[in-house]
């Protein structure tokens, strides 16, 4: 086991000289070890993986698929770890946890971050649990790193001691406390890692953790290989022809391009996903359902704002959603607690534009997981749910999605850009002016 990936060779030394005399070691026998081998080789436990762009629809399906298999739940999602942060990660209600067990969420204060490597050893060892109790194990979130890493491992970096942890903090701290962005980065960057003068403004912690690597192994994190890269490469060499890989339909089209003899585990992954302008639509929607109430992603927002964090500081406060309603706040708060309807729309714009971009990212990032089987997200559940029962029983690993089913890889398709470059938010709930005066009243009494 190394990294997350499991490799088995098999060696068999032969005599010098051949102990037939007719003929050396024959391709008939040679076979006959290879499937004798393969026989004997432990069967793979299945895990399911379920992503999707935000507001698709994943965390539903995932819950009826948890009820059919006597499953269990584990978050790939960056937000859902962070607690009070519900409305804005769509968190499954507590009801639905009590329903069906699920993992790795409000675990952590927003105060506090979260990384891949921490996702990936927390992730892997829920999955390991839920295993031995005899469960399925269903992995579902949209954070496309989060699920890359899970499946494929994590690259061999060596973990700071806390000798250097510390000494990295000291050099930094001071740099921090004055937001002194420019100089922590040219302190790492002499350090040896030129990369960081790329990584977001203030991403404290991706530029702690490069001068830690730094520090500890004398190269910068570019210089591990990530476990994703070989896969993927095998993979470009079993698309072969010249064929377009973008549509694969079976199970053992997607594994076999991701040599997935090499992985832990058995994993049947599936992205759940729609017409483009129907999913903006309900992404629009969704911005929208957020704001309503008086416990809505504002009220959230400014709790995050009174706990002393600011937008864009720290893994919660960079999240779609809470950064604009944080920075829209402070705005009514410099302003004495005051917001016209003007001011409310143009960061509701923002937000659902904020939205809308995220789920072409992650429309663009899946595409390429050749792991995954695309799934029409706007089939009926039952049958989707179904369809993913029958696959998870089959022991044959060759069942094809059904056409009625599958969802097309091909986000480029020049008609659908052509409306979608013409594409407006059309609300339904903030629409007029008098439609927001509850939120600039709450604002008028919570933000002076």
């Amino acid at each position: 086991m190394n990294n997350g990936v499991y490799s088995f060779r098999t060696c068999l030394r032969l005599p010098e000289q051949s102990i037939f005399r007719s003929t050396p070691l024959s391709f008939r026998f040679r076979r006959r070890f290879l499937v004798t081998a393969s026989l004997t080789e432990k069967k793979k436990e299945k895990v399911i993986v379920i992503s999707g762009p935000t507001g698709s629809g994943k965390s539903r399906l995932a819950m009826e698929l948890a009820k059919h298999l006597n499953g269990e739940i584990v978050s790939a999602d960056s937000v859902q770890v962070y607690r009070g942060l519900d409305v804005g990660s769509a968190k499954p209600s507590l009801n639905d946890r009590k329903e069906v067990p699920h993992h790795l969420v409000d675990i952590l204060h927003p105060t506090e971050d979260y990384s891949v490597g921490q996702f990936f050893e927390d992730a892997r060892q829920a999955t390991r649990s839920i295993l031995d109790n005899g469960r399925v194990p269903i992995i579902v979130g949209g954070t496309g790193l989060y699920l890359r890493w899970f499946i494929y491992g994590k690259p061999d970096v060596p973990k700071a001691s806390p000798e250097i942890t510390s000494q990295v903090c000291i050099e930094l701290a001071e740099l921090q406390r004055n937001d002194d962005w420019d100089a922590a980065v040219q302190l790492v960057v002499k350090a040896g890692d030129p990369k960081v003068q790329h990584l977001a403004v203030n991403d404290w912690y991706r530029l702690r953790r490069s001068f830690e690597i730094i520090k500890s192994s004398g190269s910068p994190p570019s210089a591990f290989r990530v476990p994703y890269d070989s896969f993927r490469e095998q993979g470009d060499c079993r698309v072969a022809d010249g064929s377009d890989s973008s549509d694969m339909t079976t199970y053992s089209d997607a594994t076999k391009a991701t040599n997935s003899a090499e992985l832990d585990y058995e994993f049947l992954c599936f992205f759940l996903s729609s017409d483009r302008l129907d999913l903006y639509k309900s992404i629009d929607y969704r911005c929208e359902d957020m704001l309503l109430g008086g416990d809505g992603i504002l009220s959230e927002a400014q709790w995050l704002l009174d706990t002393g964090l600011h937008p864009n500081s720290n893994s919660a406060t960079k999240a779609i959603g809470y950064r604009q309603a944080m920075e829209y706040l402070l705005g009514c708060r410099q302003q004495g607690g005051q917001s016209s309807a003007g001011e409310f729309y143009r960061f509701l714009s923002e937000f659902q534009k904020a939205s809308r971009n995220f789920a072409k990212r992650q429309l663009t990032w899946f595409r390429n997981e050749r792991i995954y089987h695309w799934i029409d997200a706007s089939k009926p559940l039952e049958t989707v749910v179904n369809f993913i029962h029958d696959l998870y029983r089959d022991g044959s690993g060759s069942l094809s999605v059904p056409a009625y089913l599958r969802m097309s890889r091909d986000i480029t398709n020049p008609r659908i850009a052509a409306k979608l470059k013409s594409y407006r938010t059309k609300n339904r709930h903030f629409v007029t002016g008098e439609d927001c005066l509850p939120i600039l009243e709450w604002i008028k009494k919570t933000q002076k």
